[in-house]
């Protein structure tokens, strides 16, 4: 097997700094790259709805918090790990297109709740189905053996990290 770019980039480290550990790059480096492939691949089908980026996942939240299918802004933040603004302005763009609504909360008219249309709980349940089709094929290349092993170490990094 031919080396990747991180790990050509670690030898040349090797050589001109055989002082330093380059080893955390293959790991670090990979994921960064891994990332920015993932995201590519990943990101069509959104696309091509005129979604675009991080709304479908506002409508993933909000599909998945179940019926029915309402969150606050405050919420969707948390959710999606994005700031309140950030959450403004997709839901502005979702609305518009009519896949959320917007209410009043009961009991304080300054908070918002957002809501899935009809519309959007079918495109939601359209575009889930193909995202996971295409997660599946891009892990193709691992066993499952391999897939659940790599998610338990992932998962473990991200628990030192938090």
């Amino acid at each position: 097997m031919q080396p990747d770019a991180i790990a050509a980039m670690v030898e040349q480290w090797k050589r001109e700094r055989p002082d330093l550990d380059t080893a955390p790059m293959l790991v670090v480096g990979r994921l960064f790259r891994l990332t920015d492939a993932l995201d590519q691949r990943l990101r069509p089908p959104f696309a091509a709805a005129g979604l675009g980026n991080g709304d479908f996942d506002v409508l993933a939240a909000l599909r998945r918090s179940g019926e029915p299918y309402t969150l606050s802004a405050g919420e969707l933040s948390r959710t999606v790990l994005v700031t309140t603004g950030a959450i403004t302005k997709r839901v502005d763009r979702l609305e518009a297109r009519g896949l959320v609504s917007r209410s009043v909360a009961e009991g304080d008219s300054r908070g918002r709740l957002i809501t899935l249309t009809a519309e959007g709980v079918a495109l939601t349940g359209e575009l889930m189905a193909a995202h996971l089709d295409n997660q599946r094929r891009l892990l193709a290349g691992l066993t499952p053996d391999e897939r659940d092993r790599l998610a338990a170490l992932l998962e473990r990094l991200a628990a030192t990290l938090d």
